[in-house]
């Protein structure tokens, strides 16, 4: 039975919170050129959540594997802001290296798991359906913090504090739509905005972007029944393939 409207309405409010903080993050991680930090840092989350998960116990959303996510998002973004500092010209490859250990070491673990197949797919598609307005307050804390940082130019000045900021964001990302979510979120209405003329400019393209590609993605997952997470990728991906054509072809302004 197709999901009714009004399950919908916390899911599109969540989604408008993950946008607030992921498209101008987004748009930060294209000018770095470090493209696939987010879905490696994202993947180091959701290992760390596993890892609470099977070490210490409880349930994989639970306060444990979420602290747990934190602390491992938190390290890698430790690293990686290591590597920034002294292997830039290798900082992509490292960041791809990241990510293929902390998806093989998390394939390991849930292997061991009876329900290992359901986690995993929890983890790169979420449960945005399934979030509540309770689940959001903490998470809207810590966005509000990360814009005011972002909005003042504290992150793209500060390549710690950047790493830190983008690893908490993430992992409580992570927690509410899943890893491939969060890159499709982060990276492709910053692709749609292009290279606009001011940075409002690309902050509300964008926006417009992330915002019909959700809509678009609970619609289909309404009359379909589909996966709601997965609809919601596909549909991201659709507006935003639109909107940069259209760009190429002129309709939209510069690219």
């Amino acid at each position: 039975m197709p999901h009714s409207v009004h399950i919908l309405i916390p899911a599109l409010l969540t989604g408008l919170l993950v946008l607030a903080t992921h498209v101008p993050l987004g748009q930060l991680v294209l000018t770095r050129g470090i493209v696939f930090i987010d879905i490696a840092i994202a993947q180091v989350a959701a290992l760390g959540a596993v890892a609470g998960h099977a070490f210490i116990g409880g349930d994989i959303q639970s306060s444990i594997a979420q602290t747990s996510a934190a602390l491992a998002a938190l390290a890698a973004a430790g690293f990686l802001a290591w590597t920034d500092k002294r292997a830039a010209a290798s900082q992509e490859a490292i960041i791809g290296a990241v990510y293929v250990a902390a998806a093989s070491a998390q394939l390991l673990l849930l292997g061991f798991e009876p329900h290992g197949a359901e986690h995993l797919k929890d983890l790169l598609v979420g449960q945005i359906l399934w979030v509540s307005p309770a689940d959001l307050i903490p998470v809207a804390v810590l966005y509000a913090i990360v814009l005011v940082m972002l909005w003042r130019g504290h992150l793209a000045r500060h390549r710690f504090l950047f790493y830190a900021a983008f690893a908490l964001t993430i992992t409580a990302s992570v927690q509410l739509v899943g890893v491939l979510l969060v890159f499709a979120s982060l990276i492709l209405p910053a692709l749609a905005s292009g290279r606009w003329q001011t940075r409002h400019g690309r902050l509300l393209r964008g926006y417009a972007v992330g915002v019909a590609g959700y809509a678009l993605g609970l619609a289909i997952s309404l009359w379909t029944d589909a996966p709601t997470g997965a609809a919601i990728v596909c549909a991201l991906t659709l507006v935003a393939a639109s909107v940069a054509l259209a760009r190429a072809a002129g309709t939209f302004g510069p690219t």
